[in-house]
């Protein structure tokens, strides 16, 4: 029998899923994994991914992070527990029809080699019996939105394309039926650094976007602190040792199983999870390029401080002016030091440091826009961060 004739309707009830693709709550109660030789791939889990979040299960090889992802959709079978989705219990549904609501992306990203994008990424619709007009539509508005142009794209071969242009096309057939659920298997794992950042970045723009509950495997702590709303570090026998939001995560580990995973440079990686606090701005005199050597001096003394901000007409800094240099005939202008270190208000602390890091100023300034706010230095951004991981 033709698989599409067979394929059930949208319009079939469907106990496993939300036909509107909304978010949906994953719960595991007393899952695990025990194999006939004995060997136990992952102990009875009780864990809960929250509908709209991305977790993240991390660990070393073998810890059954991979187990556990695929035992939701049943690709793997758990010996004991229940899974629920949306508040169903997925363990008593069919298997196949469990699996066409759940995309799933995997590190060699499986696309067909013999089909065209487009048709690698129609699969799932087509499976589920949508009309061509739906489905050409649902496509082109995929391909456009993980940044593959449909008319150039969609017609190659996965040969044809790169391997970060693979990737995805492998998001976006996971997508295509609007799922309430995405599995990720270290997905960009294998690609270059270079690739795998801005694959990371298009990714966290996407979900942004589309707020799917998402299950993201990966061995790369940056990784996972970098795109994971929660992380679940595993060990061996497949336990799970702590479940908690990235900075809580680094600041915080349960036990030495998690620090010794984290690293001892769990403090320099929470400057990535660490938003800019507006109380830790420093407010340096400032003046204008216009102003009068001699009156900056001036005020310069008064203040004590080494420095003062240059702001120009449009209220962006623009330079710094020392101390040494204020003094004599002359405008601010013609002695400042030009630096353009700026970063929005709504970075991270590492976002920050970095833009330090590339001017020799020794500062950077923080903007609501284009309204100048404060800077951060060094000192105080080392405050920010001892006072973020004591916390």
């Amino acid at each position: 029998m033709d698989a599409t004739a067979a394929a059930p309707s949208l319009r079939d009830p469907d106990p496993v899923a939300d036909p509107s693709g909304a978010a949906q709550e994953i719960r595991l109660e007393g899952v695990g994994k025990v194999y006939p030789d004995g060997t136990v791939g992952v102990a009875e889990l009780d864990l809960t991914f929250a509908a709209g979040e991305l977790s993240v299960l991390v660990g070393p090889s073998g810890c059954g992070k991979t187990t556990t992802m695929k035992m939701i959709n049943r690709i793997i079978e758990p010996t004991t527990g229940r899974i629920l989705l949306g508040g169903e219990d997925v363990t008593r549904v069919d298997a196949d029809r469990l699996r066409r609501r759940i995309g799933y992306v995997i590190q060699s990203v499986g696309l067909f080699p013999h089909q065209t994008v487009r048709a690698n990424v129609a699969t799932v619709p087509r499976l589920l019996g949508w009309d061509r007009k739906r489905t050409r539509a649902r496509v082109d508005e995929l391909l456009s939105t993980v940044g593959l142009d449909p008319a150039v794209h969609g017609d190659r071969y996965p040969a044809q394309l790169s391997g970060g242009q693979r990737q995805r096309a492998g998001v976006a057939r996971a997508l295509a039926a609007d799922p309430a659920v995405l599995l990720m298997d270290e997905p960009f794992s294998a690609v270059d650094p270079v690739v795998r950042e801005r694959l990371q970045s298009e990714f966290l723009r996407l979900q942004e976007t589309v707020r799917k509950t998402i299950v993201f495997v990966t061995h790369d702590i940056e990784e996972a602190v970098r795109l994971g709303d929660r992380i679940a570090v595993m060990s061996t026998g497949g336990r799970v040792e702590q479940f908690a939001p990235p900075a809580e995560l680094l600041g915080r580990p349960a036990n030495a199983v998690v620090a010794d995973f984290v690293g001892a440079d769990r403090g320099l990686k929470r400057l990535a999870v660490t938003p800019i606090d507006t109380a830790d701005l420093e407010q340096p005199p400032v003046v204008g390029p216009a102003d009068g050597l001699a009156d900056a001096g001036a005020m310069l003394d008064r203040s004590g401080a080494g420095w003062a901000l240059v702001l120009g007409e449009d209220g962006r800094p623009v330079g710094w002016l020392p101390a040494d240099r204020a003094t004599g005939p002359g405008t601010v202008g013609s002695a400042l030091e030009r630096a353009d270190a700026v970063a929005p208000v709504h970075a991270s602390l590492r976002t920050a440091f970095a833009t330090m890091l590339q001017q020799d100023a020794g500062w950077v300034a923080v903007l609501d826009g284009d309204r100048y706010l404060g800077v951060l230095t060094p000192a105080s951004l080392h405050a920010a961060l001892r006072r973020s991981v004591k916390g």
